[in-house]
């Protein structure tokens, strides 16, 4: 407990010394690549995402859903708010769902994890009324062709769902799951869907 407290905490990028309740250092936050401030159209949804995948943000996303660093959710979520869209931010966050397969071996949805820190900062409620079903291999090693064509598994509304959704991802690439969630809330009663994330593949 005391080396913890002790020694200095990491960036979570290269490995070198940040400042406390930082998750990078200060080379590595200013290697982020920013996007610009106006929301984009990917496969018919309105989506917006403060940073690049690529680099440091890669390395966070990769961190929090396959090193278990739920704590990056906070800083993570931060960055989506300070410069997201006003008019973006509205509705309940409803997060990308994972197909239960895929959540029973790492415990938990990284998506659920950023819409919780996104709620926390804005006041907005969480809707966790999407499931995945059917295959679900997990889109890391899946070609592009692969990735276009639909995300693995098809989704469903599994509650209620509510009338205006801002659907919730860590990182958006093809935009083909983005695409299948806001067309299982269309199919239960969502008018509009949009969709925000921490990073989108750049050129989307």
């Amino acid at each position: 407990m005391i080396a913890a407290l002790l020694a200095p905490p990491l960036c979570w990028s290269c490995g070198a010394p940040a400042s406390r309740g930082r998750a990078l250092c200060g080379p590595c936050r200013r290697g982020l690549v920013f996007l610009p401030r106006e929301s984009v159209v990917l496969s018919g949804v309105r989506l917006w995402a403060p940073v690049a995948y690529d680099g440091p943000a890669r390395d966070l996303v990769r961190a929090l859903k396959f090193r278990g660093a739920l704590s990056l959710a906070r800083e993570m979520a931060a960055l989506v708010v300070a410069s997201a869209p006003r008019d973006l931010l509205r509705g309940d966050l409803v997060p990308v769902p994972l197909h239960p397969v895929r959540l029973r071996r790492r415990g938990f949805n990284q998506a659920v994890v950023l819409a919780e820190a996104i709620a926390r900062t804005t006041g907005l409620a969480t809707a966790d009324c999407l499931r995945r079903r059917g295959p679900g291999p997990p889109q890391v090693g899946r070609t592009r062709g692969a990735r276009l064509s639909g995300p693995a598994g098809s989704m469903e509304a599994r509650a209620r769902v509510p009338p205006t959704a801002l659907i919730v991802d860590d990182v958006v690439t093809t935009g083909a799951t983005i695409a299948a969630c806001a067309a299982a809330l269309r199919r239960a009663g969502t008018t509009e869907p949009a969709a925000i994330a921490f990073a989108r593949t750049p050129g989307r």
